[in-house]
């Protein structure tokens, strides 16, 4: 069955990075569009980025372009998600989803939390 781990959230401090991976299994990854998403307490899913087929194009949601950089190693079955300049707002419950513009959690997810 599909399966989307997640993993590489924690604490960091205004301004610092944090590298988020997710290893996919159970259906062809290098077939898929793939994508991340946050999703907050009280709030709905939020979309990040989305990333091509073959990782030339990718995509952005406002609030994280020029900070956040997505990308994909096939061989490996895993998308990533390089994140920069976090701020408080940054904080949140981040998962990879299937698809462009994907917001459907299959994983747990991993939690990043801003703060200092």
């Amino acid at each position: 069955q599909v399966q989307l781990v997640e993993s590489g959230g924690g604490l960091a401090q205004p301004g610092g990075t944090l590298r988020l991976s997710c290893a996919a299994s159970g259906f062809p990854f290098g077939l898929y569009f793939m994508s991340w998403a946050r999703q907050t307490p009280g709030k709905g899913a939020e979309w990040m980025s989305s990333i091509s087929v073959d990782g030339n194009e990718t995509w952005y949601a406002d609030s994280v372009k020029g900070r956040f950089i997505i990308s994909r190693d096939d061989a490996k079955s895993t998308l990533y998600l390089q994140m920069n300049s976090l701020r408080p707002e940054d904080t949140a419950l981040y998962f990879c989803a299937m698809g462009w513009g994907a917001t459907s959690r299959v994983g747990q997810g991993t939690q990043v939390t801003v703060s200092s």
